[in-house]
């Protein structure tokens, strides 16, 4: 005697009428599809400064200071689709181990982000120590700034012309009579704030250095100038 193969139920043909008519049967019988990556039109990578909070009022916790209002600047002035990256690294006082994680971490997102999204811009935002994050990525040396250290990787230069623009805050190497030269030099927006011990060689007060945010809009006009 034949036993009799069980029915489908009507759920189950309901499932597979919804998967056919929405083009996801192959879920069903072949493995679930990897769906395609979402590529903003620009993507700001932003660096925080010491143990400066990433702030929870943003989805992308940049930074209380600078890397959240920034964003929120750039995301107002310009037309598209915008993005955002939080380099990952402790930004803290253990240099030069610190600075040369954000280092590393900055280079390999973008490399990686950029073989991923072949047309995605970048606007790389770094804020104390996440500006000398920055610099050691575009390859000016951070050595004998505050929390700075020597270069452990650079943006490659096929890269270098989907870098639309680079905002400095507080750059710690500019108290060492540094600044960003080179094939960015005319891209990069870099402000010290006056007095400020961090960026300023006769700087002696240090709540200056936590005034950064009213460039935000400055900061976004560059942006859009150069986009």
């Amino acid at each position: 005697m034949t036993t009799p193969r069980p029915r489908p139920t009507a759920a189950v043909v309901l499932v597979i009428a919804a998967a056919v008519a929405t083009g996801t049967m192959s879920a069903l019988g072949q493995g679930t599809a990897t769906a395609a990556p979402t590529c903003a039109d620009v993507q700001v990578v932003s660096a925080r400064g010491t143990n400066e909070p990433g702030g929870m009022w943003s989805r992308f916790h940049l930074g209380t200071v600078v890397g959240n209002p920034v964003y929120a600047a750039v995301d107002a002035a310009l037309p598209g689709t915008l993005d955002a990256y939080r380099v990952e690294y402790p930004a803290n006082l253990d240099q030069p181990a610190s600075v040369q994680k954000g280092n590393r971490d900055l280079v390999d997102h973008v490399v990686e982000q950029a073989a991923t999204c072949p047309d995605q811009r970048f606007v790389l935002v770094g804020y104390s120590q996440g500006a000398n994050v920055v610099d050691n990525a575009i390859g000016i040396s951070s050595v004998g700034a505050k929390v700075g250290g020597p270069i452990v990787a650079t943006l490659p230069p096929h890269l270098e012309a989907r870098i639309a623009a680079i905002l400095l805050f507080g750059n710690p190497i500019r108290g060492i009579g540094k600044e960003v030269t080179g094939p960015y030099a005319e891209r990069t927006f870099d402000v010290c704030n006056d007095n400020d011990p961090v960026c300023d060689p006769d700087g002696t007060d240090w709540n200056v250095h936590t005034r950064y945010a009213r460039h935000a809009d400055a900061a976004a006009d560059f942006v859009t100038a150069r986009i």
